[in-house]
């Protein structure tokens, strides 16, 4: 059998579309074990354990010369016994809709009514809060812990009944006020206010009508009854998020329960000086507690087994009101949807410091962070976003136009060179060494890199992956409309061949089974069509085994990417329609104008059968 040598440019291409094709699938098959996230150790603590695992309150006095609340009586988990009812404070505000508990003034009944479950009409709103007594109790709670002289009952904890004295509805610009007299001279006043996306703000004051001083520190509860229902897609963090000082962590709910003995539970406590919050955040929504920034403050992680609680707290300095004086204290919670608008606003305009990293942009984020900026800004453009990914790709390509020309110039001058590397094969015949030093040699004088050719898909790897992060991060993908049957771009595509796309009357498989994997959509027979179409700018190669390489490469990657996120698929699409036509204008200008349709033909043209090569005796 006669070996026929690769043509390099051929060799390029295939050298490039394999390696697309094993990095891809090394990602998203073997991601988990190859890229493992890192998290910092944890920072030692010394904080006492004696805590009886039921209400946020303290549970012993706190010597005179403490300055924070780290160092006071701990916070204890939450109690899973149904609470009586109380009076609620409702919630309207053109995002949220909900209540607040006058009992313990526990936030804990929260709809999100500009989102919803699934797309179908009748589905329910985002819940993001929960009371006690429902499945899956998630809440916020705050309070005041007692200090020297004080005991649990002297300090408004998780099951004070606060007097509502202003405001019977919680609105943008109109808030709320709770009072709770202790009966010993102290009188508590918390001011509740929202603003028109999804942060709260809560302003605690303490008036001290007696005649001694008394020492006592506020806190913010988030708690979080047993394990939510989690996505378990390791490009997406799902569980405790925090930052202090600077330094930016994610932890895994099973990572807490790793954490070491903290207060009767497991745990980290961490002291921030300058900024920071601490929180708990799903795919799209977070729960996260922003003390004021620029003042010492405690951030607390913590998880009680025996009550499968996940908890995170902040607890403010320990503060001592003299007689006749009042002392105060404010803590933000955001509990709501990750948009970035909001999100980027609260950063930029109230300084909460790096609170943008609470969307999770992956180890990436150089890449996705502008890639994302620069799609939401032609969103708000164009209003579609299925077409502000396709003019995403055409901005992209431009940025990469001069490499990708330069790549594309090299493979016409390599179809140049073609007469001189095949006088070379016949002047060397079977002397693979010196035909491979000649053809060096001339590469060198004519000016040609034979690596060039690879670029051009070499460099879509990173965009790529940056892309599929943020359609598939960011709550702006999420269920976001292109045209016709395409509702959620960040889902498959829901078209299938198994029902040749909604003409017959059953409906499609279920996504992510193997029969919605062969049953593909029609974006993404489309993404192998057009692949297929690039292949043709150059004729196929001799080689029977480049040949079949050839062949099945476009329809391979079709049915790889079919489960892909729909707008995912239109990115590649575009990108490739767009590769087409600057390989073809490129080629054409440099006097090699692409046959396509001949090498559509010829691929359909019966092969010889190649000859078994014959054994010598």
């Amino acid at each position: 059998m006669v070996l026929v040598p690769m043509d390099d440019q051929n060799k390029n291409l295939i050298l490039a579309t394999v390696l697309s094709f094993l990095v891809i699938l090394g990602w998203f098959v073997a991601g988990p074990m190859l890229f493992p996230q890192w998290f910092p150790e944890p920072a030692a603590n010394t904080a006492p354990a004696d805590l009886k695992a039921t209400e946020p309150t303290a549970t012993a006095t706190v010597p005179a010369d403490q300055a924070t609340a780290a160092d006071a009586t701990p916070l204890a988990g939450q109690s899973v016994d149904p609470l009586p009812e109380a009076p609620r404070l409702k919630i309207e505000t053109p995002k949220l809709s909900g209540s607040i508990s006058t009992l313990g003034g526990r936030i804990d009944d929260l709809l999100l009514t500009t989102y919803r479950e699934t797309l179908k009409p009748d589905s329910q709103n985002v819940r993001m809060l929960t009371p006690v007594g429902k499945e899956h109790p998630y809440y916020a709670v705050f309070g005041w812990g007692p200090g020297n002289g004080l005991t649990e009952a002297d300090v408004p904890g998780a099951k004070t009944q606060w007097n509502l004295t202003s405001g019977d509805t919680l609105k943008v610009d109109a808030p709320a006020t709770l009072t709770w007299d202790n009966g010993k001279g102290l009188v508590f006043t918390r001011t509740i206010s929202v603003d028109a996306e999804f942060m709260f703000t809560v302003s605690d004051q303490v008036q001290n009508n007696g005649s001694a001083p008394v020492q006592l520190y506020p806190y913010g509860i988030v708690a979080r009854f047993g394990l939510p229902k989690l996505e378990n897609i390791y490009v997406v963090h799902e569980g405790l998020i925090r930052r202090t000082d600077g330094t930016y962590l994610e932890q895994k709910y099973s990572k807490l329960a790793d954490l070491p003995e903290l207060e009767g539970a497991r745990g980290e406590m961490v002291e921030g000086k300058t900024d920071g919050w601490i929180g708990f955040t799903d795919h799209y929504w977070m729960t996260t507690l922003i003390p004021d920034q620029g003042k010492p403050y405690t951030a607390v992680a913590k998880y009680t087994p025996g009550a499968d609680i996940y908890q995170a707290e902040v607890r403010q300095p320990l503060m001592t009101v003299a007689p006749g004086a009042t002392g105060q204290t404010t803590t933000r919670l955001f509990a709501g949807a990750k948009e970035w608008e909001a999100i980027n606003t609260y950063q930029k305009r109230d300084g909460i410091a790096g609170f943008i990293d609470s969307i999770d942009w992956g180890w990436f984020y150089f890449l996705t962070k502008p890639i994302f900026y620069i799609l939401h800004m032609l969103h708000g453009l164009i209003g579609n976003m299925g077409l502000s990914i396709i003019a995403l790709t055409f901005f992209l390509k431009v940025l990469v136009l001069p490499l990708a020309y330069k790549s594309y110039v090299s493979m016409a001058r390599m179809k140049e060179l073609q007469p001189e590397i095949e006088a070379l094969k016949e002047r060397t015949g079977d002397d693979k060494q010196k035909l491979q030093k000649e053809m060096m040699q001339l590469y060198k004088e004519k000016k040609v890199n034979p690596a060039a050719g690879c670029l051009p898909i070499l460099i879509q790897i990173p965009i790529f992956f940056s892309l599929y992060k943020v359609i598939f991060v960011t709550i702006e993908l999420r269920q976001a409309h292109f045209f016709g049957w395409l509702r959620d771009l960040s889902a498959p595509d829901p078209s299938s061949l198994f029902n040749l796309f909604g003409l017959l009357p059953w409906a499609g498989p279920t996504p992510h089974t193997l029969t919605a994997t062969i049953f593909i959509g029609a974006l993404p027979i489309l993404l192998g069509i057009s692949m297929w179409l690039q292949q043709k700018l150059n004729p196929a190669p001799a080689d029977p085994m480049q040949q079949q390489i050839f062949a099945w490469m476009p329809w391979v990657f079709m049915f790889m990417l079919g489960s892909f996120a729909s707008g995912l698929v239109v990115y590649w699409i575009t990108n490739n329609t767009i590769t087409f036509t600057q390989q073809y204008l490129i080629m054409r200008s440099h006097g090699h104008t692409p046959d396509i349709f001949g090498n559509i033909r010829s691929s359909f043209k019966k092969k010889p059968a190649v000859a078994a090569p014959v054994k010598k005796k």
